[in-house]
């Protein structure tokens, strides 16, 4: 039994070229791992049969050989198993690494380039392993779930019973691989959270803490380079915020009329300065096309990743296509999709002449940190970003693809069914300072985001009352205290800040309302969640914005 288990736990590696396969099998007996050296593709499989816990292989490898029996093996598995293969690979595209165009029928890649480091390897090592042995623990389920079947069956008394305990259990067995599936899928993104972040939290603290040391020593020349250091490093950490809330359905959108075309135009220079000038653009809207309802800042960063996915499927240059037009989706069509009405619906649309994506990556691609990109290079999420934002937006987005001819993207957003706004007047800035004692009551349970605003808001002169609950906050809405705005986290504690503005309005009836957010379940569609008087900004938010807005609806 121990022999077995060790056999199903172990590395096959295959690296005929140098000494990658010896070098490897050293670093994972180091780190307490087994593993065994074959020569070939045939000792490969041969040792397959037996057992394993994951592939090794290089590149090199896969190329000459008769891959046949592998790919037959790996298309037997049981529905339990996905055997993970770590490819090791050059640095560079497919010219260095021809190989790497199997990567998808081999199923569960992950791509290691050349030199690795230890640690590298290890750490893949070690998460291939722990997929694997949820593969088996669900396999193990399996097999007792069906054996307790056998032995419910052998008891039952009538044919009814016999058909509820049949269903019963395999509603289980479905959990238990939605289980194994959803731990997998949980593994994977905060692998893939930590990576990035731990990336970008190493520009933000490391800036300041050169900023603390050169502010000690009196250096104040060229701060300006550390300062902008943190800040991007900061803003590429928001921005992983809100690909994840996008994904999860979970962003405060705010939906209003969007003219698609004049959008696309507008960034007709920022996509042309993200393709490279072997891809030639080309943009065929519709100038019939209908009003479009969607985030119109949702809907410039979903475009903006269509393009670079395209870019990236093109590394030899050719044509990609942004085009426009408008579709009548059927009553047939939307009852094979989820939350999706039949309609008018106003089609965006991205094309590109690159590699194409076969059946089976296409059936992954708007799933969360999956990417077909070597590490490093693609966090996995743009796609599944754009899924979540079209279904919060009940829309739907679709991919047609042909291996080698090139893919195609259609982002659907419903069309804009009530009365268009009337062109709004321009703006009158308002001088950001506090004029005549103005008063704000700021609502916040984070010490650290509380200090911030207050802080601002001093500095402009503004008066200030703080609280860090809806609880402390009520009686001060309850007294005589001039309170000219309310700014309100939507997420504290106990009651939230929506259900404090309502009560605020019953005691100051022309109570104006600023929420400030980093995610609100409630608050994902902002039309249904702000009053007339109230506005939303979204956390990370600039000083510069917070105060505009304080400015703009004390002064309305």
């Amino acid at each position: 039994m121990i022999a077995q288990e060790a056999m199903s736990e172990r590395a096959i590696i295959l690296a005929p070229l140098g000494r990658d396969s010896q070098i490897a099998l050293m670093m994972l007996n180091e780190a307490g791992y087994d593993g065994v050296i074959t020569r070939d593709l045939v000792a490969l499989c041969s040792e397959l049969q037996q057992g394993a816990g994951l592939l090794l292989i290089s590149s090199e490898a896969l190329l000459g050989g008769d891959l046949e029996p592998l790919l037959g093996l790996i298309e037997q598995q049981p529905a339990w198993s996905d055997l993970p293969i770590v490819l090791m690979t050059y640095h560079g595209g497919p010219e260095q690494n021809p190989a790497s165009r199997y990567g998808p029928q081999l199923g569960n890649v992950t791509f290691l380039e050349r030199p690795f480091h230890p640690v590298t390897l290890i750490s893949l090592v070690t998460t291939a392993l722990r997929g694997r042995r949820r593969q088996y623990e669900a396999r193990d389920r399996l097999i007792d779930l069906s054996q307790s079947e056998l032995r419910l069956q052998n008891t039952l008394e009538t044919l009814e019973q016999q058909v509820e305990e049949r269903t019963a259990q395999l509603r289980h067995n479905e959990e238990a691989l939605r289980q194994s599936q959803k731990m997998e899928a949980v593994g994977q993104l905060t692998g893939g959270i930590a990576h990035d972040f731990n990336n970008m939290l190493t520009g933000i603290i490391g800036s300041l803490e050169l900023l603390r040391r050169r502010l000690a020593r009196g250096r104040t020349e060229d701060l300006d380079s550390l300062i902008d250091l943190g800040v991007t490093s900061a803003n590429r950490a928001a921005g992983l915020t809100h690909r994840l809330l996008a994904f999860s359905r979970r962003q405060s959108l705010d939906s209003k009329p969007v003219e698609m075309n004049t959008l696309v135009v507008s960034m007709g220079e920022l996509l042309q300065r993200s393709i490279n000038e072997t891809i030639q653009l080309d943009m065929q809207l519709n100038e019939q096309l209908w009003v479009a309802e969607a985030d119109p800042n949702q809907l410039e960063s979903a475009l903006l990743n269509l393009v670079i996915n395209a870019r990236d499927a093109m590394p030899d240059g050719g044509k990609l296509v942004v085009k426009t037009s408008n579709q009548h989706l059927d009553l047939g069509f939307t009852e094979t999709q989820s939350n999706l009405q039949p309609g008018d619906y106003v089609v965006l649309s991205v094309t590109d002449t690159g590699c194409g994506m076969p059946q089976s990556t296409i059936n992954r691609a708007f799933d969360p940190f999956f990417t077909t990109k070597p590490i490093g290079q693609g966090t996995g999420l743009g796609l599944s970003m754009i899924y979540g934002f079209s279904k919060q937006s009940r829309g739907h987005v679709a991919i047609h693809s042909e291996v080698g001819k090139g893919t195609t993207v259609s982002l659907f957003l419903p069309r804009f069914s009530g009365v268009l706004p009337q062109d709004s007047p321009v703006n009158v800035q308002h001088a950001p300072f506090a004029q005549n004692g103005e008063t704000v009551l700021i609502v916040e349970d984070d010490p650290a985001v509380r200090v911030l605003v207050s802080t601002v808001l001093s500095d402009l002169g503004y008066a200030f009352v703080e609280a860090g609950d809806a609880d402390s906050a009520v009686p001060i809405l309850d007294s005589g205290q001039r309170i000219d705005l309310l700014i309100s986290d939507v997420g504290l504690p106990g009651m939230n800040g929506r259900q404090l503005a309502e009560i605020g309005r019953q005691y100051r009836p022309d109570l104006k309302v600023l929420f400030i957010t980093g995610y609100a379940e409630h608050a994902a569609v902002r039309g249904g969640f702000l009053d007339p008087g109230m506005q939303m900004i979204t956390k990370p938010f600039t000083f510069d914005l917070l105060t505009a807005k304080v400015r703009e609806m004390i002064r309305i």
